[in-house]
C-alpha cells in the first residue's frame, strides 16, 4: 500500500523516528502489516558497510532486493537507513511506481554538530555509533530532500532536536493521515503512483518468472533428497516429477550443500540468459524441466 523513505544524517533520529511512525500505524488499526527495512534486520554493521564505496553499493543493494520483495498492496514499508543519495531514493521511488502504490519521505532534519554530538554519546555508552572518519565523509556527501522533486515528495519533515520524536508528534500524525487516509474520486491530497504499461507488465512478468523458478527448484531438490534417503545412498534412475515432465538420473549421492550449489548457479544462469534471449519460465512445469536437464548434464547421467 505504501513505502516511506526515512533519510537524515548519521545519528540524527532516523530510527527512533522509523518505530514511531510503525507504532502510530498500527495504533491507527492500519489493516496492512507494517515492515521496517534497515540494515540491523540483515545483521549488518553500520561501520563495515560504509567502510569504503563497494560496500556501501553491497548494502544499497540489499536493502533495494528487500524492498523490492516487499512493496505491494498489502505492506507499508518503512526504510530505515541513511537513504543519503538522491539518485538512490529515486530508484527507490521506482519501486513504488512499478508496485502502484503511495509514497512519501520522513526526514529528520539536524544540524551536523547535533548529529556528531550523539554519536560521540552513544560511542561514549557503548551502543551502536560511526567511526569519525566515516561520520565525516556521510556528512559531507549527504544530499537534503527538497520537496519538489517527485522522488522526495511528499516531505514530511521531522526537527529531532528541537521537538524530540514522539509517535504523537504533528510530523508523525500527519504521516500516519496521509499513508492510511482512504482514496476515492474526490481524494486531491494523497497520490498513488501509477505504473506505466510497459513498466507494469515487466514487473509482472519478472516477478512470476522468479517466483515460480524459485519454487519449481526448491521443489525438485526436496525431491532428490527424499529419493537419496530412500535409496540408502545408491543411484537415481528414473525418478518422475509428474506428468510430461524428465525424470531424474543421478549416478552418485549428491549432498544438499552441493544440491544448493547447484540450484543458485542455475537460478544465476537463467537470469543472465534471460537479458539477451527468452524471458525465465513463468511457468512451474517449465522450470522443473530446465533444471532437471541442468542437473542430469551437470551429474554427467543425461
Amino acid at each position: 500500500m505504501a513505502l516511506v523513505v526515512v533519510c537524515g544524517q548519521p545519528c540524527s533520529g532516523k530510527s527512533t523516528a522509523a518505530l514511531c511512525l510503525a507504532e502510530a500505524l498500527k495504533e491507527s488499526n492500519v489493516k496492512q502489516a507494517v515492515k521496517i527495512i534497515n540494515e540491523t534486520s540483515f545483521h549488518l554493521d553500520r561501520n563495515q558497510s560504509y567502510a569504503d564505496m563497494p560496500a556501501e553499493k553491497n548494502l544499497r543493494g540489499v536493502l533495494r532486493s528487500e524492498v523490492d520483495r516487499s512493496v505491494s498492496e498489502d505492506n507499508i514499508v518503512i526504510v530505515d537507513s541513511l537513504n543519503s543519495i538522491k539518485g538512490y531514493r529515486y530508484e527507490l521511488w521506482c519501486l513504488a511506481r512499478g508496485a502502484g502504490i503511495r509514497y512519501c519521505v520522513l526526514y529528520c532534519d539536524v544540524e551536523e554538530t547535533h548529529c556528531r554530538k550523539w554519536n560521540d554519546e552513544r560511542r561514549e555508552n557503548g551502543e551502536a555509533n560511526y567511526d569519525d572518519k566515516i561520520f565525516e565523509d556521510l556528512v559531507r556527501r549527504f544530499e537534503r530532500p527538497i520537496s519538489r522533486n517527485r522522488w522526495d515528495s511528499p516531505l514530511f519533515e521531522l526537527l529531532p532536536h528541537k521537538d524530540g520524536i514522539e509517535k504523537s508528534s504533528t510530523v508523525i500524525r500527519d504521516a500516519v493521515s496521509y499513508l492510511t487516509k482512504e482514496v476515492d474520486s474526490k481524494s486531491r491530497d494523497v497520490k498513488i503512483l501509477q505504473p506505466t504499461i510497459a513498466t507494469r507488465s515487466t514487473r509482472l512478468s519478472e516477478a512470476n518468472s522468479l517466483y515460480e523458478l524459485d519454487k519449481a527448484t526448491h521443489e525438485v531438490v526436496n525431491a532428490i533428497v527424499e529419493a537419496q534417503g530412500q535409496a540408502m545412498g545408491g543411484p537415481l534412475n528414473g525418478v518422475p516429477l509428474g506428468q510430461d515432465l524428465p525424470t531424474i538420473n543421478i549416478s552418485k549421492s549428491v549432498g544438499l550443500p552441493e544440491l544448493r550449489r547447484l540450484r543458485r548457479t542455475f537460478i544465476k544462469l537463467t537470469g543472465q540468459t534471460s537479458l539477451s534471449g527468452p524471458p525465465p519460465p513463468c511457468d512451474a512445469a517449465s522450470a522443473k524441466r530446465m533444471f532437471v536437464d541442468y542437473l542430469n548434464r551437470e551429474l554427467g547421467t543425461a
